[in-house]
């Protein structure tokens, strides 16, 4: 049967009863935890809507078996595809280590403009942790996704482009580079920054969250996280003055019933709050490098990186490609071993943002209802004493039988 696409208005997207959305199984184990979660999402929606909904999955190649049958780790059609589709899920890439090719996943975000990353952290139930008390973790992280260091711009030690570079800084703007380094940029701009904590604060209102943090190293790099810190408290200030307050506000006496409360923390002391008191944090919105330490230590409270669902979105054009936040693991690739929970939460969170809610949330009462049996993969089964230890694909067959 064909799917229909996906289109978008004014008001929102336009989901047909059979949308085709894109999927991009990944290496390594990303085939194995892409079928899990496939099995797993569509028993959901068949189980939720009586077969009156459906997803057509159109396969999209990314990676290395997209290098075997093309040539080309990310093919142009595949760039295609996705902006055609607006919505699509992918499982894990492989991303080289210094040299080789840029990162797959980066060149996605700012091919396709997805601007924001969207990292929900929140503990399951039974999920073992770290911590003595990982309930308390229930945070948002809202992630500039294009600028910051992750822009690219960089070049080798020794290199003839670093070394003018260096010249050019040295002699024109009065720095004292050394010869030999390898030099970055981290371009931060209003225009970036802005649209990240404008989605962020329209997040935390629409779900009737407490607060929106703005997390930043303003105090050492001034005029590039410093003003990412001042132009979020300019989009509150100027855009939704009468839905948000500020912590200065309310120290001096203001009112901060039913609004939305924005402060700000230094990243390094972030760290210690997220630990200490994870409770006071709420929606988190951050430059990209900040965002992406923030939300791998945030999600480390609550089970891990295979339990951890994210998205990049573009909210202005619709287009949203939902992930795993774990790698590869090449050495558990074809063994049917890994945890496919970071895949089949993602796709939970895709079915939210097409307003199959019912279905998402089916899927997470199941998963975590394996999880409370402990009946889970090795990496939970390790650390839960008693624990009936299953593949990946069998994880998929309990959170099925348990829909």
């Amino acid at each position: 049967m064909q799917g229909e696409k996906i289109t978008k208005n004014k008001e929102g997207l336009i989901v047909p009863n059979r949308p085709m959305i894109g999927l991009i199984e990944g290496d390594g184990i990303g085939p194995e935890v892409s079928r899990a979660m496939r099995l797993v999402v569509d028993a959901a929606v068949k189980k939720a809507y009586k077969g009156k909904r459906e997803i057509m999955w159109d396969s999209l190649l990314a990676g290395e078996a997209a290098f075997r049958r093309t040539g080309d780790y990310l093919p142009a059609e595949t760039i295609e595809k996705i902006k055609g589709n607006v919505v699509s899920i992918k499982g894990p890439l492989t991303t080289p280590v210094g040299g080789g090719f840029k990162s797959l996943n980066v060149t996605m975000r700012q091919e396709l403009d997805l601007f924001a990353c969207f990292r929900p952290v929140k503990y399951i139930n039974g999920v073992p942790s770290p911590m003595k008390k990982p309930e308390l973790v229930d945070a948002v992280v809202f992630r500039e996704n294009i600028e910051d260091v992750y822009a690219g711009i960089e070049w080798k030690a020794g290199s003839e482009d670093a070394k003018r570079a260096i010249e050019f800084f040295n002699s024109k703007m009065g720095t004292n580079i050394a010869h030999e380094a390898a030099i970055g940029v981290k371009p931060m701009s209003s225009f970036n920054s802005k649209r990240l904590v404008r989605e962020a604060i329209k997040y935390a209102i629409r779900k009737q969250r407490k607060s929106v943090t703005l997390v930043h190293k303003g105090n050492i790099m001034k005029y590039t996280e410093g003003a990412f810190r001042e132009w979020g408290y300019e989009v509150a200030r100027e855009e939704f003055p009468d839905e948000t307050i500020t912590e200065a506000e309310i120290l001096k006496g203001a009112d901060s019933s039913g609004k939305i409360i924005i402060k700000d923390r230094i990243a390094d002391s972030m760290f210690q709050q997220v630990l200490l008191r994870p409770d006071e944090y709420d929606v988190i919105a951050c430059p990209n490098l900040n965002g992406d330490y923030l939300s791998d230590a945030l999600t480390a409270q609550t089970g891990g990186l295979g339990m951890a669902p994210g998205a990049n979105i573009n909210f202005d054009t619709g287009i949203a490609l939902f992930e795993t936040t774990h790698g590869t693991a090449p050495k558990y690739a074809g063994l049917d071993k890994s945890n496919p929970g970071s895949m089949i939460l993602s796709a939970c969170l895709m079915l939210e943002y097409i307003g199959w809610e019912e279905a998402g949330e089916m899927i997470l009462r199941a998963l975590e209802k394996a999880i409370m049996e402990k009946t889970v993969t090795y990496d939970l089964a390790r650390l839960m004493e008693g624990a009936k230890e299953v593949g990946c694909s069998g994880f998929a067959e309990r959170i099925i039988a348990n829909l």
